[in-house]
């Protein structure tokens, strides 16, 4: 099983180019979209979702059962797709059991005694089967998203598509979240698209980082961070020699700790006196790649958190 993109591209009317050549090979398992919101995640996944129209490219999903072509062939593609989008709709005052059943129905399954005991599996699955008679509108927003999955699996599908699905949980829901979606990818391919790099981190044995459309990187996650070892350098500087390090030096992240700044910084050797060697990690591989993958100076951090 694996999907094949091959040159697809997407500029809207108002001049955007939302995709540019993007070429990847997606196999079976987890596989990581990482980038930062607008970078085309959701352009790229809403049209594998069958959702628009791409100016350009091929889009193949293959397996021993045949191959589909995704962009012609888009009520092939449905049959088989799986699809969570980054914001979605429920009915509140249904329960989840009664609503799930509905969009069984929808998905093809008629029998009434498959489709109340795959309904009742897919609750146990996502771990909603003990308040699954509970309205819609009462659950957690961790809840919902876990609610989604279970929409999302019906039918057995071969791609699995989730965009930004932990923005906005709490960190104990994003936990349980996460533990659903590394049972996903054992028979499909399942895409997740995240600006969060801990969710491709933790899930993900491939990867790819995007922006503006394009393809940055694609690597597996532990290789990617592998190649930067010793390339990593950190220094605790004050806020007012920030300004003078950020021209010396490719500063990649800024993070503030204490009222001083901990910078990182992208180097072939050490580079400088207060420099310290640290280990890599897959934040470093992508804001070192969104910095231009080597020591090209960006114009500023590409990273800074408040803490």
């Amino acid at each position: 099983m694996k999907l094949e993109i091959r040159n697809l591209s997407k500029t809207y009317a108002n001049g955007v180019h939302a995709l540019r050549d993007v070429t990847l090979t997606i196999p079976a398992g987890m596989y990581g979209l990482l980038g930062p919101n607008g970078a085309g995640k959701s352009t790229l996944m809403r049209t594998l979702a069958t959702l628009q129209e791409a100016d350009a490219g091929t889009v193949r999903l293959g397996d021993a059962r045949g191959d589909i072509d995704v962009l012609r062939e888009k009520e092939r593609v449905r049959a088989c797709l799986g699809y969570l989008p980054q914001e979605f709709g429920v009915y509140p005052k249904e329960s989840a059991e009664r609503l799930l059943e509905h969009f069984a129905v929808l998905k093809g399954l008629t029998d009434r005694r498959v489709r109340r005991e795959t309904v009742d599996a897919l609750l146990h699955q996502v771990n909603l089967h003990g308040v699954r008679k509970e309205k819609l509108g009462g659950y957690s927003g961790g809840m919902r998203q876990r609610f989604g999955v279970a929409v999302a699996l019906l039918g057995d599908p071969r791609l699995i598509i989730v965009d930004e699905p932990t923005a906005g949980l709490d960190p104990a829901e994003r936990v349980r979240f996460l533990n659903l979606l590394s049972g996903l990818g054992e028979r499909s391919v399942v895409i997740l698209s995240t600006h969060i790099v801990e969710d491709v981190a933790e899930l993900c044995s491939r990867m790819a980082i995007i922006n503006r459309g394009e393809i940055l990187l694609e690597a597996e996650p532990l290789q990617a961070v592998e190649a930067l070892r010793g390339r990593i350098w950190r220094r605790t500087v004050a806020r007012a020699e920030l300004e003078a390090l950020e021209r010396a030096h490719a500063v990649i992240s800024t993070k503030l700790l204490s009222g001083r700044t901990v910078v990182r910084v992208y180097a072939q050797s050490a580079p400088g006196p207060g420099f310290e060697s640290v280990e890599p990690g897959l934040e470093d591989v992508y804001f070192s790649t969104m910095a231009g993958h080597s020591g090209a100076r960006p114009a500023r951090p590409a990273f800074e958190v408040a803490s």
